[in-house]
C-alpha cells in the first residue's frame, strides 16, 4: 500500500471507520470489543482477552491483523512451552561455521499468545518483558521488536488444572482486560447462516503499519485538560481506599486512562479528550487490576458494583 501522511485528526476517524467495516465482514457482533481492541492498539497497549473456548478470538485476531497489513503469529501456550520457544535462539549453521539468530514469534506486529495462563511463570515472565521493554534480551545480546508491537493474550476463566495464574503484578502489565461472552440468539444465527456458505468473506487491507504508528503519534498529542486529568487521578485513587478490596488500582492505571481516553477520543475525530471518555472506559482499564480481600471474596462482592460505585461516587469537577 502506498504511504500516505495523516494531515489532520478527521482523517484518523475515516480509517478507523474504514478498518471496523472490514472487520465486520467476518466477526459477527462484537462490536464493542472490536472498538476496546483497536482504542488499546491506538493507545501503545496490549490487551487480556477473557472467555470460554469457540466464541473466535483466534479469528478476530488473524482477521484484525490481516485488515491492518500487520505480521501476525499466534502462540499456542502450553506447560512445557520455554522462553525461547517466544524469543527465539541461537542455532549453529554448520555452512558458515557459526550460530545464527533465528527469531521467535514475538517478532511480529500481532502476538495472539492462546491460554497464556498455560505456560509456566518463566514463559509468562518472558512474554511480559517483552511487551513491557519492547525488545527481547536473548542470550546477552538486546534485539528490537517491530513496531507497532500488539499482544492479545487469551485465557479461559472455567480452567482450572493446568494452569498457572498470572501474578497481578503481570496481570497489571495489560492495558485493559475484555470478557467476551457467548453470542446471543440473533448474532448466532446470522453465525450459522454465514458458516452455511463455507466462504470467509474477503476482507480489504486498508492502512499500513507506518499509518498506524503515526495513529499513535498523534493519539499522544490529543489535548488533555487539567479537569480529566483530575477526574482520572481521584476515580483510581478511590479504589485504594475501600474496604473490600486488598489491592486497588496503580498509577500505571492512571496512565492507561489517560492514554485510552486519547486514543478514544481520535478515533471519533476529537482533537480532545471528555471526562465522559474516561468514565465510558474506565471499567475495562481497571477491572482486571482489583483483588477483593477475603471476606469480599466470601460475600461474592461482584467487582462490577465496585467500579460501578466508584463512578456513582466520583463527580466530575468543573
Amino acid at each position: 500500500m502506498e504511504e500516505k501522511r495523516i494531515k489532520n485528526i478527521s482523517v484518523v476517524k475515516d480509517i478507523v471507520d474504514k478498518i471496523k467495516f472490514e472487520i465486520r465482514k467476518r466477526i459477527v457482533g462484537n462490536e464493542e470489543n472490536i472498538d476496546l481492541i483497536l482504542t488499546t492498539l491506538f493507545a501503545g497497549g496490549h490487551v487480556l482477552l477473557e472467555g470460554v473456548p469457540g466464541i473466535a478470538k483466534s479469528y478476530l485476531a488473524s482477521t484484525i491483523a490481516e485488515v491492518l497489513g500487520f505480521n501476525y503469529k499466534r502462540i499456542q501456550f502450553v506447560p512445557d512451552l520455554l522462553p525461547a520457544d517466544i524469543l527465539g535462539s541461537s542455532i549453529f549453521n554448520p555452512q558458515k561455521q557459526e550460530f545464527v539468530f533465528i527469531e521467535g514469534p514475538i517478532f511480529s506486529n500481532i502476538i495472539l499468545c492462546d491460554e497464556i495462563n498455560r505456560a509456566p511463570p518463566k514463559t509468562q515472565a518472558a512474554l511480559l518483558e517483552a511487551m513491557q521493554e519492547q525488545q527481547a534480551s536473548i542470550e546477552g545480546t538486546t534485539h528490537s521488536l517491530p513496531q507497532p508491537l500488539f499482544v492479545m493474550a487469551t485465557q479461559n476463566p472455567i480452567e482450572q488444572i493446568g494452569v498457572y495464574r498470572l501474578p497481578e503484578a503481570q496481570v497489571d502489565r495489560f492495558m485493559i482486560k475484555l470478557n467476551m461472552s457467548l453470542p446471543g440468539y440473533k448474532n448466532e444465527v446470522e453465525l450459522l447462516r454465514s458458516k452455511r456458505l463455507k466462504l470467509t468473506p474477503a476482507i480489504n487491507i486498508v492502512t499500513n503499519r507506518d499509518e498506524i504508528v503515526e495513529i499513535k503519534n498523534i493519539v499522544e498529542k490529543i489535548e488533555i485538560s487539567d479537569i480529566v486529568l483530575d477526574y482520572i487521578a481521584r476515580l483510581v485513587v478511590q479504589t485504594r481506599f475501600i474496604p473490600s478490596l486488598s489491592l486497588g488500582a496503580s498509577p500505571r492505571a492512571s496512565i492507561a486512562l489517560m492514554m485510552m481516553g486519547r486514543a478514544r477520543a481520535a478515533m471519533v475525530g476529537r482533537d480532545y479528550v471528555e471526562p465522559d471518555d474516561i468514565k465510558q472506559l474506565f471499567y475495562h482499564v481497571i477491572n482486571h487490576r482489583l483483588i477483593l480481600t477475603p471476606q469480599a471474596e466470601i460475600e461474592q462482592i461482584p467487582i462490577n458494583q465496585i467500579i460501578e460505585n466508584v463512578i456513582e461516587n466520583t463527580p466530575i469537577s468543573i
